[in-house]
């Protein structure tokens, strides 16, 4: 067990508010300059986003009712990627995130074939754009990843690190208002909920600790700060 140091980032995603519009994925794909692939490549199971929405179909009497679940890292504490990457390129932050160091990854895949939950992608192609029109529609606080690479979630760190700088003072913490990712602010719904696990008053704390929040596969004994 190893304990932050600081603060425990996590999310709670409230999926009875959920509709399943989309939007956190639009939001997250635009924010950190995830590649768009095409049908083909889509129906090659090669997507890039790092958030999707999973779709349960119920059937009543009435008809058939969706559920909607949307998947993202689940920032694991005990990470099974962290185990089983050779390179080290999948590592624990001090605030509890799941880091990926693209320039460390070879591609060996260990981690995606780990991941209970599939939601890493590997970077089949080369994105960078050469043309200047084209690179300025990019988010420049976010590095694009070379072909080759395993990428994720990452909860938006270069927003954290940015309040993180705002916010340093001496003997400050930074407060979760400042840090919001690119999912929970574009959801209409106000369905997802991010802030510091660590602090017991903190809304997505208070939210993770209620009769309705679970995990998911709990049974592997993950530690996700995702319920």
């Amino acid at each position: 067990e190893r304990e932050p140091a600081g603060p425990r980032w996590g999310m709670v995603i409230d999926l009875d508010a959920c509709t399943g519009c989309s939007a956190c994925v639009v939001a997250c794909q635009v924010e950190n300059n995830t590649p768009v692939v095409g049908r083909d490549e889509v129906r090659r199971h090669r997507e890039m986003h790092w958030l999707r929405i999973d779709r349960y179909y119920l059937e009543r009497p009435s008809g058939v009712a969706v559920a909607h679940q949307p998947m993202t890292c689940h920032q694991c504490g005990h990470a099974p990627c962290e185990t089983v990457c050779p390179v080290l390129a999948t590592t624990r932050s001090s605030d509890g995130l799941n880091q990926q160091v693209y320039s460390r990854c070879v591609g060996t895949r260990y981690c995606m074939n780990n991941c209970p939950f599939k939601v890493r992608r590997f970077n089949w192609f080369e994105n960078r754009p050469d043309e200047t029109f084209e690179a300025s529609r990019l988010n420049p606080e976010v590095t694009i990843r070379s072909r080759g690479v395993v990428e994720k979630c990452t909860f938006c760190a270069h927003r954290i690190q940015d309040a993180r700088l705002a916010a340093q003072q001496p003997g400050r913490d930074l407060p979760d208002a400042l840090v919001q990712p690119a999912c929970a602010q574009s959801c209409p719904a106000r369905a997802i909920v991010f802030g510091n696990l660590a602090d017991p008053g903190s809304e997505v704390s208070v939210a993770s600790r209620s009769g309705r929040a679970y995990a998911l596969l709990d049974e592997l004994n993950l530690a996700p700060a995702v319920t």
